[in-house]
């Protein structure tokens, strides 16, 4: 398994775009193979800082995935939200091996 952390900066007057646009990934990573741990928005402290992770069974299969960007209607539908809002200033995608508790 691989787990794609996603570290935004987001613009926080944007945050109910940055909300659908998180929703809409959300979906498209679960319709496509992968198991979306959720977004971590802003509560209290820095409010321009957000967070993903979802993960796929291998490399392999996110780039599968990957290959859609760009190409499929309801990711570029999907990219549309944050490119026409602005609410993603800047990302970094890490991605990483979890070890969890049933390892």
């Amino acid at each position: 398994m691989i787990t794609c952390v996603v570290h935004y900066t987001i613009d926080p007057a944007q945050i109910e775009a940055f909300e659908r646009f998180a929703r809409e990934w959300m979906r498209l990573v679960a319709a496509h193979g992968g198991v979306h741990h959720g977004y971590f928005l802003p509560a209290e402290g820095a409010s321009d800082k957000a967070e993903a992770l979802f993960s796929f069974e291998s490399l392999a299969a996110y780039e599968r995935y990957r290959a859609r960007f760009g190409n499929d209607p309801e990711f570029v539908a999907a990219d549309s939200i944050r490119n026409d809002s602005g609410c993603v200033v800047r990302y970094e995608r890490t991605f990483m091996r979890p070890l969890l508790p049933t390892d």
